[in-house]
């Protein structure tokens, strides 16, 4: 009997030979599927229940999963080996053969391999027939977030694949082929700068330069008005050669293999860097093998001196670019690996919209996008190889390079590099590098003593020779005389026991008490960078200037560079922080360092309170706690510029002020961050800091900090179209500012609860909800809120069918805006009161509301609702059959709801285009936009909307 092949790429589907086997019900499709996403793996009981049913499964779901795994067994004829049953899960054993997704990656592997040995016809046919295995979207009728990984990333290679064939059939001459698929693929994917690139070398190399040239102004146009940006270098390269008609254009010269700029994050290379020859070529060897190199060593070798010179001497060998990470491995906490998997991948081109939420499956994104890239990663300062392994990068053309204190023995496959203390000959010659060679040649013996006392340890001696760098009055014995009468204390800076600890002692004695204090208290805040303003916030003095200085100046502290705002940055080496923390327990009681921490996080919650506060209005804004504040001396200018410096900080705050048992802090530090996560769309962060303050407010009995969290919570899962999570956090949301008393929380859970009604078309139950939230708002005089709530009754109302009563409250709304000057709520009632004239027929009117509310998103930067306004306009063109408007305006709103993962509005955008294309026979755009929108319906559990579609599909045929 054949052997069972399995089919992913587009329905779940499985083949017996060239039979497909039939599955049964929709629902045993659906197990198959989840069986197959989590191929040779354990998949719980409760997974599968979860696919199929969503959060209301029926009581006897449990038996009908066993029946439903029992037909699939039964349908496919697996035996017990096949399709076994594990605890309270199944696993389905599948070989790479038999699931055509495996072997897709395969073909492209392959393809990648026949075309670098000189085979282009192969390899196209090859990619062709990897093509021809794609039935539709990946895992259709799947909703789960791992099958939406799966999706995109395979989709992503699906693309590229595409992109592919047509530059090889681009390199082999066929030009009218590569139009045609470019073209489409442009019309697909405009913001793929590749596609254009290559569609450009190919029209120009059919003759028709006008055409290549508009097809760079199409895309210049493009990215300057949806996205503010310029062409990449790539593009602005083949348009400058076009434009001069370039012999490097002509027929058989192949275009650029990559489809992005190379990724440089390098720190900069060290000038002064001196010996280590012998180390850095074995480096060299190891990277030039596409090895793992360890840098291991004591404390103040300089692993991180040597690591970056070689990343800079190997930077050729790795076209595709470098990535950096600081791992933090000295530190109390080193970094977590999935949150700086998190960080590469956002360097590579991964929106946190589709970012996964494990370190596994970040781990194998990461991997998957670096495969067949050549690319270096330098990886500093590792605690251990646990935290290094999820970020090494894929065998092949990337190598990886590592520095660690420890010795890495478990890190499979890596070589280590140990580095010892520097001979006397290069000790001399750093120490001549920093304070110039003029000084160490007057005093020749002074800078021997110098050296030796410091034990030509690197560390030592950069600390030393920045003291005489900084004081050119000084001569050499000045400090000679200053280390021997500190002989005692500098004995264990010794190539035996290496410890640098006496030399910080008197690093930290030579500097006034104040600034000695406020190194020690830095070293509690952890290794993140730090604006100066934290100095003065550490030790509860203003104008801490000169105190921050002498630190500089006695190399302590380490100016790292200016931020976007303009705010110099500081950062602790790792071993002065370590230093700094436990110098800090030894002089200072565990109140008054608490006290230290707690002004710097109420100074992080004073300038964000203070950036929350030049936004526009939000209506997210709790009933404040009680956390203290402690103003900086500082002043935000740009909100948005300093919160998006800032971002990574905040979280880190949040963390200290749930460490240090402030869950007030934590929780006030989490809410003042939510209009800008709520602006920027960034919901991964929104549900990462909330759920960090939440498990500290619940530990410390904080009913009111709880009930806030779960709010703001419960309004991340709207947006996210998590509807039952939205609900469970609401209504809990609901129940506890019940118990405190606090009104505006009280209103603030209800609006979103009756969000979620009108969603639902439960409009009788949105509109108590609202009304409800609406007295509690004019209540407590939240007068913002109110305007928006009297829009949203409004909506209700109009749905209800009564257009009187919709347009009073609807333009009550709009009236408390205007005379609250609060734009950004007025674009939004106008946007509402685009409905209610297009429901009256006042398409005129409709579209005056829809442009004046698009211009002051537009205004205000807020990219997200000014795609709600596009959608808007597209939706009454597409009623005025207007197809050409409809579409521009559909497809922009679409990519801008793809990008922040709102999957309900971009489904609305796509049916409603694939409809218009239905009325004006164009079948094959109606199939594509219909299916889009179909699965994404069907991901989100809309049935009935999922239906509708459907339906459309099959008249289409």
């Amino acid at each position: 009997m054949p052997e069972v092949r399995f089919g992913v790429l587009g329905p779940v589907t499985a083949w017996r030979g060239t039979e497909m086997v039939g599955l049964g019900p929709s629902k045993c499709r659906q197990v198959l599927g989840m069986l197959l996403l989590h191929a040779n793996r354990r998949v719980d009981r409760e997974q599968i229940i979860e696919c199929a049913w969503g959060t209301t499964p029926p009581r006897s779901a449990i038996n009908l999963v066993q029946k439903y795994v029992g037909d699939v067994r039964r349908a496919l004829g697996l035996d017990g080996n096949s399709l076994i049953t594990v605890g309270t899960g199944y696993l389905l054993r599948v070989a790479p053969d038999q699931l055509d997704s495996t072997k897709f990656s395969t073909d492209l592997a392959h393809a990648r391999e026949t075309r670098n040995g000189g085979d282009l016809v192969g390899a196209r046919q090859t990619l062709a027939d990897a093509m021809a295995m794609w039935r539709g979207p990946a895992f259709s009728g799947i909703d789960t977030p791992a099958a939406d990984i799966e999706r995109a990333r395979l989709d992503e290679y699906r693309v590229g694949a595409l992109e592919d064939i047509a530059e090889l059939d681009l390199v082999q001459g066929d030009h009218a082929l590569a139009v045609a698929e470019l073209s489409r693929l442009a019309t697909d994917h405009p913001y793929r700068e590749r596609v254009r690139e290559l569609l450009m070398i190919a029209l120009y190399r059919s003759g028709r330069q006008a055409d290549a040239l508009a097809v760079y102004q199409d895309i210049q146009r493009l990215l300057a008005e949806e996205l503010g940006a310029n062409p990449g270098h790539g593009l602005q390269r083949v348009h400058a050669q076009i434009l001069r008609a370039d012999p490097a254009l002509s027929e058989g010269a192949a275009p650029r293999e990559l489809d992005s700029l190379a990724v440089c994050q390098l720190p900069a290379d060290i000038p002064d860097f001196t010996g280590r020859t012998e180390s850095l070529d074995e480096v060299l060897g190891l990277l030039t093998g596409g090895r793992t190199a360890v840098i291991v060593g004591a404390p103040g070798t300089g692993k991180s001196t040597l690591a970056v010179r070689a990343a800079h001497r190997a930077r050729e060998m790795f076209p595709d670019g470098q990535l950096y990470l600081d791992l933090a491995g000295t530190a109390d906490v080193p970094r977590d690996p999935a949150m700086m998997l998190a960080e590469l991948l956002r360097a590579l081109g991964v929106t946190d919209a589709v970012m996964p939420d494990g370190l596994h499956e970040r781990a194998a994104l990461y991997r998957s996008t670096l495969a067949g890239r050549q690319m270096l990663v330098l990886l500093d300062d590792a605690a251990g190889a646990h935290q290094v392994r999820p970020l090494l990068p894929p065998s092949g053309g990337c190598a990886a390079l590592v520095t660690s204190r420890h010795l890495l023995a478990d890190l499979t496959s890596a070589h280590h590099v140990e580095l010892d203390v520097l001979p006397s000959d290069d000790a001399r010659e750093l120490l001549a590098g920093i304070v110039g060679s003029a000084r160490v040649n007057r005093e020749p013996e002074q800078a021997a003593a110098i050296v030796e006392l410091c034990g030509n340890l690197p560390l030592a001696i950069r600390i030393a020779g920045a003291r005489l760098a900084s004081r050119q009055a000084w001569t050499l014995q000045v400090l000679q005389d200053r280390l021997e009468d500190e002989s005692r204390r500098l004995r264990e800076l010794r190539v035996g026991d290496l410890d640098i600890r006496a030399n910080f002692d008197l690093s930290v004695r030579m500097v006034p008490e104040d600034s000695a204090r406020a190194f020690r208290l830095m070293g509690l805040l952890g290794a993140e960078s730090l604006p100066g303003w934290v100095i003065g916030a550490l030790i509860d003095q203003h104008d801490a200037d000169d105190v921050l200085d002498a630190l500089v100046d006695a190399n302590l502290v380490r100016l790292m560079d200016t931020d976007n705002v303009g705010q110099p940055r500081y950062r602790l080496h790792d071993l002065l922080r370590t230093y700094a923390a436990k110098a800090a327990e030894e002089h200072y009681p565990l109140d008054e360092r608490r006290a230290a921490v707690q002004r710097v996080l109420a100074a992080w919650l004073a300038l964000a309170e203070q950036a929350r506060d030049l936004f526009y209005p939000s209506l997210f804004e709790p009933t404040p706690g009680t956390a203290p504040r402690w103003k900086p001396d500082y002043a935000v200018v740009d909100p948005i510029a300093w919160f998006d410096v800032e971002r990574g900080r905040l979280l880190h705050a949040i963390q200290l002020a749930v460490d240090w048992d402030l869950d007030e802090l934590a929780w006030e530090l989490a809410a003042a961050a939510v209009p800008y996560y709520d602006h920027r769309s960034l919901y991964q962060d929104w549900t990462r800091s909330h759920r960090v303050a939440l498990a500290a407010t619940r530990a410390a009995g904080n009913t009111h900090g709880e009930a806030v969290l779960l709010q703001s919570l419960g309004q991340v899962h709207i947006y996210r179209d998590e509807d039952a999570k939205a609900l469970r956090s609401l209504k809990r949301s609901l129940e506890l500012h019940r118990e405190t008393g606090d009104k505006r929380g009280m209103a603030l859970a209800l609006a979103g609860l009756a969000t979620m009604r009108r969603v639902h078309n439960n409009y009788d139950l949105a509109l108590g909800d609202a009304c409800t939230a609406l007295n509690l708002f004019i209540e407590v005089g939240h007068r913002h809120a109110e305007a928006q709530l009297r829009s949203a009754i409004g909506l209700v109302r109009l749905e209800q069918g009564n257009l009187d009563d919709a347009r009073e409250w609807i333009d009550s709304g709009l009236t408390v805006a205007r005379q609250l000057r609060d734009r950004h709520r007025q674009a939004v009632i106008l946007r509402n009161s685009s409905k209610y004239y297009q429901a009256s027929g006042d398409t005129p009117a409709a579209l005056r509301c829809l442009t004046r509310s698009l211009t002051i998103f537009k205004e205000i930067d807020d990219e997200r609702c000014a795609a709600y306004a596009e959608q808007r306009i597209g939706a009454v063109y597409a009623q005025l059959d207007d197809h050409s408007r409809a579409r521009c305006a559909l497809e922009r709103a679409a990519d801008v709801f793809y990008v922040n993962g709102d999957r309900r509005n971009e489904a609305e955008c796509w049916q409603q285009l694939g409809e218009l294309d239905m009325r004006h026979g164009e079948s094959e755009a109606a199939h594509r936009h219909l299916g889009m929108a179909l699965e994404l319906w069907q991901a989100i559990d809309q049935a009935d909307r999922a239906a509708a579609v459907e339906k459309a599909l099959q008249e289409i045929g």
